[in-house]
């Protein structure tokens, strides 16, 4: 498997189960874990048109395997934050996006167990 451990600090990442993906910024590589360190932006949802994107910037950091993070190119990610960047996050919604996050980090994990 191919493991990135170079990829540095600001850059955008996405972590992708079936139809969501969740592209966070990179905070840290911990080389000696193998782990990546991230602050999550959005996680969209592709199985409608046009896409739902969940902003995430006020969700908790996470630390997950560098392994199952690729580089996300600049003409993927653009458009999506451009949808949340000029926005307030919303604080009425922020426990429902922090479930999605969870629920979200459950699949990816049990798919993982599978």
């Amino acid at each position: 498997m191919n493991i990135n451990l170079n990829f540095q600090p600001g850059q955008i990442v996405s972590l992708e189960h079936g139809d969501e993906w969740l592209y966070s910024e990179v905070i840290q590589v911990v080389v000696s874990r193998q782990l990546c360190w991230v602050r999550p932006l959005v996680l969209v949802t592709f199985s409608q048109e046009p896409p739902l994107v969940t902003d995430l910037r006020d969700a908790s950091d996470l630390l997950w395997s560098v392994e199952r993070f690729r580089l996300a190119l600049d003409t993927e990610v653009m458009p999506l934050l451009s949808q949340v960047l000029g926005k307030e996050p919303q604080p009425e919604t922020a426990s429902v996006v922090k479930n999605q996050l969870n629920k979200f980090i459950y699949q990816v994990w049990q798919s993982r167990k599978g």
